[in-house]
């Protein structure tokens, strides 16, 4: 009777996702052409009366030649639309979905939880995150190897969600009590160079795709960003990681920890606020990408009773907001790359690109922002031949908004109607608008 209950829930997350189950995989086969009005390519063109043209999982030609469609092709109009790649977000926790509904703060919901009944619920928040028009994210942690089974039931057609790159465990220093009688360490804890070098080792083992290190303080409603890790140990982690071919993303919410991660040489910096001038020099210099993470903080000031947060934390994250996108003015100022990065959790599945609006906020042109999570995400992944970009060879990602997106950020935000993720349609809108 439990697995009955959970039936209305699933339809109403999905109730504009078209489920392509394992049985459909032969439908995304068919050679398709998708007609949008307007088409950003995020190859510096945008194109009027665009057909893009689909073969399997995979874009065969962008063109505005009628003739050029192949007999018995199927034609799919949105032309009322304007189109963009499929969005990456590179900070997410898949694995940690909460519901609302259940009358338990969230944080108690993720307290010893199953790891197969977490999975399982976490493919509502894949079909929201699929619903923003995101169709890649990186995720950024996750207890028992959770993000891998999640990444292998998509790709594997098995469940329905985003393309993932996962990082397992993020590392992290010794935060327990001795316990007379020994207890196992908990995934990812590791003090000292040789610990760090085994764990990353051990990470890698297991199928990490990307390595993530927390090198400060700072979740939830902590907004300190005391350094945890010191040089050694974050240059060790970085060196031992491109040694295997992984990336490294590291965590720290204060400028020391941030400071030393950009030396160490790691790709990605998560939230970094109050850097100072020669550590975002020195990224820039780099091609350090940034992930600055704003609009997380401002989903819990939004939900935090629902979260179960002491109340009073709400004016140190309020000032950390503000200095969080000072930061980003300045790194964009300076010619940092930024990639979008929401933080997604709990019940923040679905709003992965409000992340955007504070980069225009910050600065930035829509396109600018909109960059972020196409073009500049795909380089952080290595991935800038086959994704974040709508040309030929690359995945069949696309999303379909009304509006204008590169005058008004908000349009790309809040205007999603219709999704592709490697040649299946995942989200269609438009039918139930009558369009």
């Amino acid at each position: 009777m439990k697995w009955i209950r959970l039936v209305p829930a699933i339809a109403l997350v999905s109730i504009f996702v078209v489920a392509v189950s394992a049985q459909d995989k032969s439908k995304a086969k068919a050679v398709k052409a998708v007609r949008f009005g307007k088409l950003w390519d995020a190859k510096g063109k945008v194109w009027t009366n665009a057909i893009v043209l689909i073969d399997g999982d995979r874009i065969k030609n962008v063109t505005t030649d009628a003739a050029a469609i192949p007999a018995g092709a199927e034609t799919i109009d949105l032309s009322k639309y304007t189109g963009l790649p499929g969005l990456i977000d590179v900070h997410t926790h898949m694995t940690i979905y909460t519901d609302e509904t259940l009358g338990v703060p969230m944080l108690k919901q993720t307290v010893n939880v199953n790891p197969g009944y977490a999975v399982f619920m976490a493919r509502k928040g894949a079909l929201r995150t699929l619903e923003a028009g995101v169709t890649t994210v990186r995720d950024l942690g996750a207890d028992q190897y959770m993000d891998i089974a999640m990444r292998d039931l998509i790709n594997h057609g098995e469940m329905i969600g985003p393309r993932m790159f996962v990082a397992t465990y993020g590392l992290n220093i010794t935060a327990t009590a001795f316990k007379p009688g020994g207890t196992p360490l908990a995934g990812g804890v590791a003090d000292g160079v040789p610990e760090v070098l085994k764990t990353v080792r051990q990470e890698i083992a297991a199928g990490a795709d990307v390595i993530k290190m927390f090198a400060s303080t700072g979740t939830d409603d902590d907004v300190t960003g005391f350094q945890t890790y010191n040089y050694e140990e974050i240059k060790a982690a970085v060196d031992i990681a491109h040694q295997f071919g992984k990336k490294v993303a590291i965590h720290s919410y204060g400028p020391d920890g941030a400071r030393d991660a950009v030396r160490a040489g790691t790709d990605s910096l998560e939230h970094a606020t109050d850097m100072d001038d020669a550590t975002i020099a020195e990224m820039a210099k780099r091609g350090t990408f940034y992930v600055p993470t704003i609009d997380h903080n401002r989903y819990y000031l939004d939900n935090w009773q629902k979260i179960g947060y002491a109340n009073g934390f709400q004016e140190k994250t309020k000032a950390f907001i503000e200095r969080n996108l000072e930061t980003a003015r300045k790194a964009h100022k300076a010619g940092v790359k930024f990639a979008m990065g929401s933080d997604a959790i709990y019940t923040m599945f679905g709003q992965n690109t409000r992340e955007l609006g504070w980069f225009v906020k910050a600065g930035m042109t829509p396109e600018q922002a909109l960059r972020t999570a196409t073009t500049n995400a795909a380089e952080l992944l290595g991935k800038e031949k086959e994704l974040g970009a709508v040309a030929p060879g690359y995945f069949a990602d696309l999303v379909a908004v009304e509006g204008d997106p590169l005058a008004d950020i908000n349009v790309a935000i809040n205007n999603v109607r219709w999704v592709m993720k490697a040649g299946a349609v995942v989200v269609d809108k438009t039918r139930a608008q009558g369009r």
